[in-house]
């Protein structure tokens, strides 16, 4: 019988319809392989010429900004959503709010190889990729003109990639969004009834229960939600109590990049190396009135399309259990 589930953070239904899915492979089918780069990719290094000036780079061996030799690079969007340049300047018309399109959009580069994909790089180098997204969080809070930073990574033309090279984007908003506001109102309204993190308890049932446990360490858990959107939907938590990613030391990120990279490994064994999107939930930036918040990272396969019910309703259609999906991700041989 299929199952109605309410997500204990935003009050969001899903309906888990189990009859439809008996396994990984009834699901969508795997994406090709990814293959060389056709044509001139502007990613790669030597093109560097290609890209606007690069904002922060990490080249092991030294050399000059804009010139190869790097493992993680971060440049402007050739094409932004927002420009950082000019005021807000909002204002009321009638009913309707409007302000200017102030922000900043990055481009985090995660590899010079174009064939690499963010679960094909060692820890140590996935650990690069988050001290980028770190840093560059850490830098963009001191305009006080921003209020929510979200970094975010679109990996196959289903997911919204429009290049194959590997990369993640970053885009600070003078505004909070619709979805992390629902989020912190429902972590608000637990630690006022509770005095607890709402994240917090759902780490420690999680962890009692483990049916939809994937990865473990001493740091962080990685489960499927108990009320998943969509099918094998993942979130990694750091399990101290934490209401921003950019307050993390360099331990806690080895930590970090270490279970990412067991999750993905798994994902793309599981599901022949899927298109996915993952999503960093943080807290807003210049609030200190957020210590229930609990940041954590969301990834999500791109193995089903919404369509108008979930477009309509806000309620999603699941057709796997995360229990099962949970199950295939930790038998997985990787």
């Amino acid at each position: 019988m299929p199952d109605l589930r309410r997500d204990p953070v935003t009050g969001r239904w899903v309906i888990i319809a189990t009859d439809r899915i008996l396994r990984p492979q009834d699901l969508l089918p795997p994406q090709p392989p990814r293959g060389p780069a056709s044509g001139l990719c502007p990613f790669c290094p030597g093109e560097e010429r290609l890209t606007p000036r690069e904002i922060l780079a990490h080249r092991p061996a030294g050399g000059e900004p804009n010139s190869p030799g790097w493992q993680v690079r971060v440049i402007p969007n050739k094409f932004p959503a927002l420009q950082v340049e000019g005021t807000l300047d909002r204002e009321g018309i009638g009913l309707f709010d409007r302000m200017n399109g102030i922000g900043a959009h990055e481009v985090i580069l995660e590899t010079p190889d174009h064939k690499e994909t963010l679960a094909d790089l060692p820890p140590a180098r996935l650990e690069g990729v988050l001290r980028a997204f770190r840093d560059r969080i850490t830098d963009l809070k001191r305009d006080m003109r921003f209020r929510y930073i979200a970094v975010f990574k679109n990996h196959g033309a289903p997911a919204g990639a429009t290049l194959d090279h590997s990369h993640s984007q970053l885009i600070a908003l003078p505004v909070i969004p619709p979805l992390p506001l629902a989020e912190l109102q429902g972590c608000r309204q637990h630690y006022r009834d509770k005095e607890r993190c709402i994240y917090c308890d759902v780490i420690k049932q999680e962890q009692r229960e483990a049916a939809r446990v994937v990865v473990d360490n001493p740091a962080f858990t990685c489960l499927t939600p108990y009320a998943a959107r969509f099918p094998f939907e993942m979130c990694i938590l750091p399990k101290h109590h934490a209401k921003s990613f950019e307050d993390s030391d360099d331990g806690l990120l080895e930590w970090c990049a270490r279970i990412l990279s067991e999750t993905l490994r798994r994902m793309d064994r599981v599901l022949a190396r899927p298109a996915y999107n993952l999503v960093l939930h943080n807290a807003p930036l210049h609030d200190r009135r957020t210590p229930f918040y609990h940041w954590h990272l969301e990834i999500a396969p791109r193995l089903t399309q919404m369509a108008a019910f979930e477009w309509g309703t806000g309620c999603h259609v699941n057709p796997i259990a995360p229990e099962e999906s949970a199950k295939f991700l930790r038998e997985a041989e990787i």
